[in-house]
């Protein structure tokens, strides 16, 4: 999350004070969707060991009826999935523009829309598809 912060952070300064996109801002894209992708497999390494998955999945009919399941047990990974999805091609894109101002704008773009699929599928004590409290 902070690689991608961080990008979102260089993209957003780079575009509006109209900078050169730099061997730096390279690195700092590709890292980015490296620890996303990294991220990722620590993620579904976890996601398959769960107990509210292995419960979601072997009661499915029930389970998909109780929000707090179906989040952890489909929604969940579904939205991480999509958000790194969006890191990759928003990577990709960017990485084959040939103005400065175009690969600043397309990772912008692609990875502030990663970064807000993120946010939702985080279960964050407010949320209202899944609440955790911040310390159980």
């Amino acid at each position: 999350m902070i690689s991608l912060l961080y990008s979102i952070f260089r993209a957003y300064k780079g575009y509006f004070l109209k900078l050169s996109f730099t061997k730096t801002d390279n690195s700092v894209r590709h890292w980015t969707a490296t620890i996303a992708h990294i991220q990722l497999i620590f993620g579904i390494l976890i996601y398959v060991q769960s107990p509210i998955v292995k419960y979601f999945w072997s009661s499915f009919a029930m389970a998909i009826q109780n929000l707090d399941a179906a989040f952890f047990g489909i929604l969940h990974i579904l939205l991480m999935l999509t958000a790194i999805v969006f890191i990759t091609i928003g990577s990709a894109l960017a990485k084959r523009k040939t103005l400065d101002s175009d690969k600043f704008k397309t990772m912008l773009i692609w990875f502030s829309i990663a970064l807000l699929i993120i946010f939702i599928a985080i279960p964050w004590p407010f949320s209202f598809l899944a609440n955790r409290p911040y310390l159980r």
